[in-house]
């Protein structure tokens, strides 16, 4: 036991250096003004971006609903498939993370601009050219195309620990393949939908980089609100501090809630 104690020392070192100081200092900021003094103006001047809020809630929210249909069906299949097959279709999940992410962003930029490859291959056939770069829809899908592979990995580690003889016996007893997917499938893959969905959602509400290069300045979501009280020529790290310690707070609520519909007592079989 004391050696346990002992090897735990440096994940805890780095949990208050990285994690704890951190939150502590935004929590700092955000309740104290220019000359150091407490305040809660901060706070309450966050209520002047609501709609910026609902707007980055709104599209992370599609873009996780995106994922989590384009994954289960992706996940499933991988689950079902050979051993010695799984780990090569494996990698190709992951190989898009192995690039860059500004340069998966940046390709994006090339296929959806005006004059891109989309509308060059639509104007081919007497199509467009249509606006589909800096709107909404763009920074949904570069949401959906970044975090795809978080929603697909969740989802496949659970499904893989699902007997084949399960679904078998389901089937045998007279369900339907809706009864199998919705009765089976879906409950005991539950645990993966919603470790999915905080994974997707988390880095989709906080994001900037996406909303920046594929949504232009008409999309302005949290990340970004926060990188301009930071690095922008509207310069107040406290008004930052607080805009971050209330979407930390959101954030918590969400996933507090989320894990209400995943029982930890549920065993896969």
């Amino acid at each position: 036991m004391k050696q346990l104690k002992i090897l735990s020392v440096p994940y805890l070192v780095w949990m208050v250096i990285f994690i704890l100081v951190p939150i502590i200092m935004v929590a700092v900021f955000a309740f104290t003004n220019e000359d150091g003094g407490f305040t809660i103006k901060n706070i309450s001047d966050v209520g002047q971006y609501a709609n910026i809020f609902v707007h980055s809630i709104w599209l992370a929210l599609i873009a996780t609903a995106i994922c989590l249909v384009l994954a289960y069906p992706i996940a499933f299949i991988l689950s079902r498939m050979e051993k010695h097959k799984q780990g090569t279709m494996l990698m190709l999940v992951m190989l898009p993370m192995w690039m860059n992410f500004l340069l998966r962003t940046y390709a994006w930029m090339t296929l959806l601009g005006n004059n891109g490859i989309i509308n060059h291959l639509l104007g081919m056939v007497g199509l467009g050219p249509y606006k589909l770069i800096n709107t909404s829809g763009a920074v949904v899908l570069g949401m959906v195309y970044n975090y795809l592979p978080f929603m697909i990995l969740p989802l496949y580690s659970v499904m893989a620990k699902i007997d084949k003889s399960v679904i078998e016996a389901a089937k045998d007893l007279g369900c339907n393949p809706g009864g199998v997917l919705f009765k089976v499938i879906v409950p005991l893959s539950l645990p993966g939908i919603t470790s999915g969905i905080t994974m997707v959602f988390v880095p989709a509400i906080s994001t900037f980089i996406i909303s920046r290069m594929l949504g232009g300045g008409s999309n302005l979501l949290i990340g970004d609100l926060i990188e301009m009280q930071f690095l922008g020529n509207s310069y107040n790290p406290h008004l930052g501090a607080a805009i971050a310690l209330v979407l930390m707070v959101i954030i918590l609520v969400i996933m507090t809630v989320m894990n209400q519909f995943s029982p930890d007592d549920q065993v896969l079989i």
